[in-house]
């Protein structure tokens, strides 16, 4: 029996941090809070299941979970929480909730469950109902009126009638030659001085801001780590590379582009 004054202060919580624009941070506040168990990417308890994603708008299409994941925990509402610059965003993605799937999903079968889902392959509305917070319980209710087998089913038979757009590459006489020669102009180029120069160059710019890129190397979120790691290396501003580096010696600080840097 789901106990849904857990399910609404799970959501009520998350609502109150809209804002805070790091899904690493939220998903540890959210864990602590109501002490939830992590499984891979997947925070749990009895009374439901969340996935947290990070993106710049509702339209995401990011990779939210596998088919064989939800199916563990479809006995429960599973939420996808995706943490936008101004605004958590939330969404049931039970199988019910599901048009298709999308992801390394060629072999799905109803006995070969396979692939993943996407933020684009969750539907907005389900038997005329909004797929929004304030309606979560009663599209869980819905939900259980179906079971997993019967919703994979209906995603494999939906997975398996997605068409191709567009038109099949045909390359030219010249585009062939650039493909085939592709690997021996690769292979030219390294053996060449321009890249010798470039490799040198490289390190020294790594060796200039080593120790910082040891500190960033402990952030969790692994976008924010892998541009503030480039943004170390590659930027020539100075001052704004100094900025940067002491929000990783004194975090958190306000770094760039309006990251938070949080370690």
């Amino acid at each position: 029996m789901i106990n849904y004054s857990n399910l609404r202060a799970l959501l009520c919580f998350i609502e109150s941090y809209n804002g805070i624009a790091d899904k690493s941070v939220l998903a540890n506040r959210v864990k602590d809070k109501f002490g939830l168990t992590l499984d891979r990417k997947i925070y749990y308890c009895t009374d439901y299941a969340i996935r947290f994603s990070q993106a710049n708008s509702k339209n995401f299409s990011n990779t939210v979970l596998s088919l064989s994941a939800l199916q563990k925990y479809d006995n429960r509402p599973v939420i996808v929480c995706v943490v936008m610059p101004q605004e958590n965003y939330l969404l049931l993605c039970n199988s019910t909730c599901l048009k298709k799937i999308s992801h390394s999903s060629q072999q799905l079968r109803t006995n070969n469950i396979k692939g993943s889902f996407n933020g684009s392959d969750i539907l907005r509305t389900v038997a005329d109902i909004e797929n929004t917070p304030e309606n979560f319980v009663q599209l869980f209710a819905i939900h259980q009126e179906y079971t997993f087998e019967e919703n994979l089913e209906r995603l494999v038979e939906a997975t398996n009638n997605i068409v191709a757009h567009g038109h099949k590459f045909m390359p030219s006489v010249k585009q062939l030659y650039n493909i085939e020669n592709a690997p021996f102009r690769a292979e030219a180029f390294l053996n060449s001085q321009y890249f010798s120069e470039l490799d040198h160059q490289l390190q020294e710019r790594v060796n200039i801001v080593k120790n910082e890129i040891a500190i960033a190397a402990f952030i969790e979120n692994v976008n924010l780590k892998g541009n503030i790691i480039e943004y170390l290396i590659t930027s020539d501003a100075s001052a704004t590379r100094n900025m940067l580096i002491d929000a990783l010696v004194l975090p958190p600080k306000i770094v760039p582009s309006g990251m938070l840097v949080n370690i």
